[in-house]
């Protein structure tokens, strides 16, 4: 098998799990390579992504990792096996490797959160609003890489328009619904989009008001990714040096909890829709 010049994020986490089962094993990539006939080096190109694993080859290290979830090891193996080239392909080499791991990372979740407090999700903003945003890049993007941004973003929403929709929540906070990115006519439509998808079964929207008491979480701001097992869950971040995917079991736990945090203290989703209808009202 060839080896990957640039494993994608979700190439890139099986081989982090394959590492994070032989160290919890105590075996060394040598005593791993032994178990499967092949020399030390297959497992380290494994373990870093640029080989991929057979799935009899990935069963039989977990077995002799001595792991027993077998409902982790089948969705192991179903990254493993999976040779489906997604519809974000076609953007490879035009766009920055983030942008196709996103939209990877999004079609195979099972479910979203998101928390905001500056900008309407990505997933719910309409071209004119992701445009006037890209646009607000420095140094300013071609035309070109703007409107390939821009067109990413809304192939993107197919996870919500789907025959099986991506179940997805979003915690806004009112800032993020104010400021007018791209002016009063395309903040006011943005909104509406916003409520047109808050009606949908599996969207929920909730705000966060300025006038709530005590809120000091503004600065979670977070996507998270349900995975096929919780062990598989990706939370998402942004930070000065890039935006990081956190898969360690801690951190997640940490952002499951975050997440209850600011859903309880937001708005429910009728006085969320109602609260948004208002302000594009306003408009």
């Amino acid at each position: 098998m060839a080896l990957r010049a640039e494993p994608t994020a979700r190439q890139a986490r099986l081989a982090v799990e394959l590492r994070r089962l032989r160290d919890a094993a105590g075996l060394t990539a040598r005593e791993a390579a032994a178990l499967l006939g092949v020399t030390a080096p297959v497992i380290s190109q494994i373990e870093s992504g640029i080989a991929g694993v057979s799935e009899k080859r990935l069963r039989r290290l977990a077995t002799h990792y001595a792991c027993t979830d077998s409902e982790f090891v089948d969705a192991l193996v179903s990254i493993a096996t999976d040779r489906t080239a997604g519809w974000w392909e076609k953007y490879r080499g035009q766009l920055p490797t983030l942008y196709l791991d996103l939209a990877e990372l999004e079609h195979h979740a099972t479910y979203r959160h998101d928390v905001e407090f500056l900008h309407i999700p990505g997933l719910l903003q309409t071209a004119e609003y992701a445009r006037a945003m890209f646009s607000y890049q420095v140094p300013r993007l071609p035309d070109e890489d703007l409107e390939l941004r821009v067109h990413h973003r809304m192939a993107r929403k197919a996870v919500l328009e789907r025959p099986s929709p991506l179940p997805y929540k979003a915690v806004v906070h009112e800032a993020a619904l104010r400021i007018r990115v791209g002016g009063r006519t395309a903040a006011r439509t943005q909104l509406r989009r916003v409520l047109e998808f808050s009606e949908a079964e599996h969207v929920t929207v909730c705000v966060i008001p300025f006038e709530l008491d005590d809120f000091a979480g503004a600065w979670s701001a977070m996507m998270y990714a349900g995975g096929a097992v919780p062990k598989l869950d990706t939370a998402v971040r942004d930070a000065p040096h890039g935006t990081a995917f956190i898969d360690s079991e801690a951190q997640l736990a940490v952002f499951r909890t975050l997440f209850r945090k600011v859903e309880a203290d937001a708005l429910g989703p009728e006085p969320s829709r109602d609260f948004i209808h208002r302000l594009a009202k306003e408009l």
